[in-house]
């Protein structure tokens, strides 16, 4: 065998494992971004997934019980029967903890409860018009460990010594209560069977001597209500009462001013026709009001502005929810969220959210009326207490309630606000704050920063990439190319860290400056142009493009050293001394030093690099005989360069600006720490905005696995991958069109 043919047969063994080993690198690639795209799209998933329910044995409960709660691990249902007793129903198969007497209640029949979310009281309305409150806790504890290390889980429930208020100084029967505290003092407020609405406030105030002076104020409000009270509930800050009538009316009552409360307004539910209301309740935050309606209605209410209003406020009707088939007689809140339950006349319960204005589930119950509702703890569970005298029992399982295409890309009209509106906001300082997820904002923030970022990059770069092609000597060119390219080597973070710390400050001294190097670098380079040119034709041969930039350098210079030497008498002699306070008198727009306009700088800055390369390559590689042919039918350079050469190597143009885009599309720390990390939508240039590819990076280490924000962080890296690969492939289509009708020059 010789040598040649030995060669020849390595040769081709060689090209055969290259092409396998490109085959399987793209292959893998391919793999791997599918990989990636399915790894997301299952976190997503979940989110729209529909809640579920699962019926559980229904629990007999004693004559006349009045139900008030589950215990944290929803293993016990407790409440209050006839004798004045809690009494513990299991809701396992553990056995239930004995009945316990409330000391002081006997000889006292109850005839409602009430329970505050998030606290351990209960309050008992009874038949002589008396408010019992006494508290209910229960103790965890654990036994010995077994063989195989386990140890049994003991509930023990302790009940504390009540308290006993006279409600009603008649002494009539209590129909429904209500009450809350503070470090004021105790609001209660009741119905009477004669249909009287009583107000009870206690005051307690510390004694300069060290004691508690304690002082009660009374009022009968009945004369205040245009029509018969039929339900009623008071919020946590102890500031107002909301009182439903026969009439169908809602009644405000300001308590903000304790042993004085004042009607503020009322509301009919319906402008014509109305029914009673039968229901109401407080969700979690004590803003919005659910009311429901003897027609089956349902609707949520909350205060926004009124300047006609004598607090400022007004109470409106904000959501509807699908009307039940029979009278609203039950609503229970959930202390985790904006969720809460409702049941009817008829025993049918069904489960809602306020912020997507969605019913979840709709569950039957044993036909009887349900008379009281109480959703667990942890809203992983339903009870419905029915005339029947029996306990229905659901297990929910309703991760993402809040969670619809309306709340994720439509206005929503969130607690506090006086309109729906678009807001990102997923977390507060309290636990009943509204979670707020709209991701229209972040995506408005991506396309801002993207349009920002590329004016300033696109027409520096491609400019600068057709004079170094085709108008700079090559000596030049090799020595320019290779530093514009290094500059892409610079991390984003130390990019980031110069445009917050120095450059967002000093363009906030010298905005006027700024402002006027638009004009004043555009004029002094025409103006060193039309130099150039006057200078003798001989002298300016000699510099074979070598001389003109380096005469240009100083005149730059120069003119930006005047811009801002001038910028101080331009901004007293235009702006008043102050532009930023000018801009916001002019504009109403604010002035925010980590603004739009800096990350344009400073993402453009790092995109430049790339468009220029691949744009000056294209443009380099345009065939030389295009070139010579314009030049020599008398063409300029510069027209050959804009009607020849442009056109020619369009599509490497057209390749580096989407290149450029998917780039600044996925920016993170330069957006991170340049920016106020604002959600909101303006296109002013002088505030900040906020990204998904920032607010992935901002939000994911507070986000809980598997919870609502950790999985609506991956929808917006999905947004932003269906986003790349659209452009991306639309691109690519662009750019083989214009490759085929340019391949022809």
């Amino acid at each position: 065998m010789t040598e040649a043919s030995i060669s020849r047969r390595w040769r081709r063994r060689t090209d055969l494992l290259a092409r396998w080993v490109v085959r399987a690198g793209g292959m893998a690639i391919i793999a791997s971004v599918l990989g990636i795209f399915v790894f997301i799209l299952i976190e997503v998933a979940p989110l729209f997934r529909r809640a579920r329910a699962a019926s559980a044995p229904e629990v007999p409960v004693p004559p006349t019980f009045l139900l008030a709660g589950v215990d944290e691990t929803e293993e016990l249902a407790f409440g209050i029967s006839a004798p004045g007793r809690v009494e513990f129903i299991p809701l396992t198969e553990r056995e239930a903890p004995a009945a316990t007497e409330l000391p002081g209640f006997s000889g006292r029949t109850p005839t409602c409860v009430f329970r505050p979310l998030r606290e351990e009281e209960i309050d008992v309305g009874t038949a002589d018009g008396r408010l019992v409150t006494a508290s209910v806790r229960f103790r965890v504890g654990f036994g010995e460990a077994t063989e195989d290390w386990r140890s049994s889980r003991t509930i023990t429930p302790e009940t504390s010594e009540p308290t006993v208020l006279q409600l009603d100084p008649q002494e009539k029967p209590l129909q429904a209560v209500a009450r809350q505290s503070d470090s004021r003092g105790l609001v209660a407020a009741a119905i009477t069977e004669d249909k009287r609405l009583v107000y009870l406030c206690v005051l307690e105030k510390k004694t300069l001597m060290g004691g508690v002076k304690r002082t009660e104020h009374r009022a009968d409000l009945t004369g205040e209500l245009p029509a018969a009270p039929t339900a009623l509930t008071i919020d946590g800050s102890l500031e107002n009462i909301y009182v439903g009538t026969a009439a169908g009316h809602v009644v405000h009552f300001d308590i903000r001013d304790l042993d004085a409360p004042r009607k503020v307004g009322f509301d009919t539910v319906r402008a014509a026709g109305s029914t009673p209301v039968t229901a109401m309740a407080l969700l979690i935050g004590d803003q919005s009001l659910v009311v429901g309606e003897e027609s089956g209605a349902l609707s949520v209410w909350f205060q926004v502005d009124d300047a006609a209003s004598s607090t400022g406020k007004a109470l409106r009707r904000i959501r509807e929810f699908p009307s039940h088939p029979a009278a609203v007689t039950a609503i229970a809140p959930s202390a985790r969220d904006k969720g809460f339950a409702t049941g009817d006349r008829a025993g049918r319960v069904r489960v809602h959210h306020s912020t997507s204005g969605r019913t979840l589930l709709s569950l039957e119950g044993d036909g009887s009326a349900v008379t009281q509702l109480v959703m667990t703890p942890r809203a992983t569970g339903l009870l419905a207490l029915h005339e029947s005298g029996r306990i229905s029992r659901w297990r929910i399982d309703n991760p993402h309630p809040e969670i619809t295409l309306q709340t994720l890309f439509g206005k929503v009209w969130y607690e506090g606000y006086n309109e729906p509106a678009y807001s990102w906001q997923s977390g507060g300082g309290t636990d009943d704050f509204e979670p707020k997820f709209s991701l229209t904002p972040l995506i408005f923030g991506t396309l801002k920063g993207t349009v920002y970022a590329l004016l300033i990059a696109v027409p520096i770069a491609i400019l600068a990439a057709i004079y170094t092609a085709q108008f700079m000597h090559p000596d030049l060119r090799n020595l320019i190319k290779p530093t514009i390219e290094v500059m892409a080597a610079l991390p984003s973070v130390v990019l980031g860290f110069l445009a917050g710390l120095w450059l967002a400050p000093a363009m906030e001294r010298y905005m006027p400056a700024v402002l006027l190097m638009l004009i004043g670098i555009p004029a002094s380079t025409l103006l060193a142009l039309g130099a150039w040119l006057l200078l003798p034709s001989r002298l300016r041969g000699r510099s074979r493009g070598r001389l003109e930039i380096v005469l240009l350098m100083p005149v730059l210079v120069l003119a930006g050293a005047a811009c801002f030497a001038l910028g101080g008498p331009l901004e007293r002699a235009l702006f008043g001394g102050d532009f930023q306070q000018w801009w916001y008198e002019t504009t109403g727009l604010t002035y925010d030093q980590r603004n739009a306009v800096v990350v344009g700088i400073a993402m453009g800055f790092a995109v430049i690099p790339i468009i220029f390369t691949i744009s000056e390559d294209a443009l380099s590689n345009v065939p030389r005989h295009l070139v010579s042919g314009s030049l020599a039918l008398g063409a300029t350079r510069w027209q050959t360069a804009v009607r020849v050469v442009l056109p020619t190597a369009s599509p490497g143009i057209f390749s580096a600006i989407m290149i450029g885009f998917g780039r600044v599309v996925g920016e993170t720390m330069i957006v991170l720490m340049a920016t106020g990390n604002t959600p909101i939508m303006e296109w002013n240039l002088f505030n900040g905005f906020r990204t998904l590819s920032a607010n992935i990076a901002v939000e994911i280490p507070e986000a809980p696995h598997g919870g609502t924000l950790y999985r609506i962080l991956f929808l917006g890296a999905l947004l932003l991958f269906a986003a790349t690969f659209l452009v991306n492939t639309a691109a690519e289509m662009v750019r083989m069109r214009m490759r085929a009708r340019y391949a022809r020059l």
